[in-house]
């Protein structure tokens, strides 16, 4: 297993492949079926030819099998803007390989935050492995008909 830099076309259409999944595997009753009836794997590659910085991919051989995204919000502020695994990868250790690299590549910012779909008690609890907590922020998100948790991470 390898997590490297997003760079080829086949990366590219692998994360949007995982993106695609990932929503489909682990929010269903968490956020409205008729948006993840929508979400189409064209959507999402549409998006990820678009959103090509700060994406990390994880591969097996040749296949990507997990992304994450990460960037800056505030001058000292980093975010994880996505973190999705394969669903036959999850309790491997790729999601926290992931979130390594992505929180190395955050080093800099004292603070990191993220938002995650309220309710999502498997990523809560990696969240919280992972030294984030509840900042007590949420926030409705009517184009998923869900509700968002802000968690923080202050090193």
């Amino acid at each position: 297993m390898i997590v490297k830099k997003m760079e080829t076309d086949a990366e590219i259409r692998g994360k949007a492949y995982v993106h695609w999944r990932g929503w489909h595997d682990a929010y269903p009753g968490l956020v409205s079926a008729e948006y993840l009836d929508k979400l189409t794997l064209e959507t999402c590659e549409q998006k990820a030819f678009r959103w090509l910085d700060n994406i990390l991919v994880a591969k097996d051989g040749e296949r990507v099998v997990g992304f994450a995204g990460y960037g800056e919000t505030a001058p000292d502020t980093g975010e994880i803007f996505a973190l999705y695994v394969l669903k036959e990868y999850w309790g491997t250790g790729v999601a926290q390989l992931l979130m390594q690299a992505a929180l190395e590549k955050l080093a800099s910012f004292p603070k990191i935050v993220l938002w995650m779909v309220k309710g999502n008690a498997r990523a809560f609890r990696f969240y919280e492995k992972c030294g984030f907590r509840p900042t007590g922020e949420e926030k409705q998100v009517s184009s998923v008909g869900a509700k968002g948790i802000r968690l923080v991470l202050t090193r």
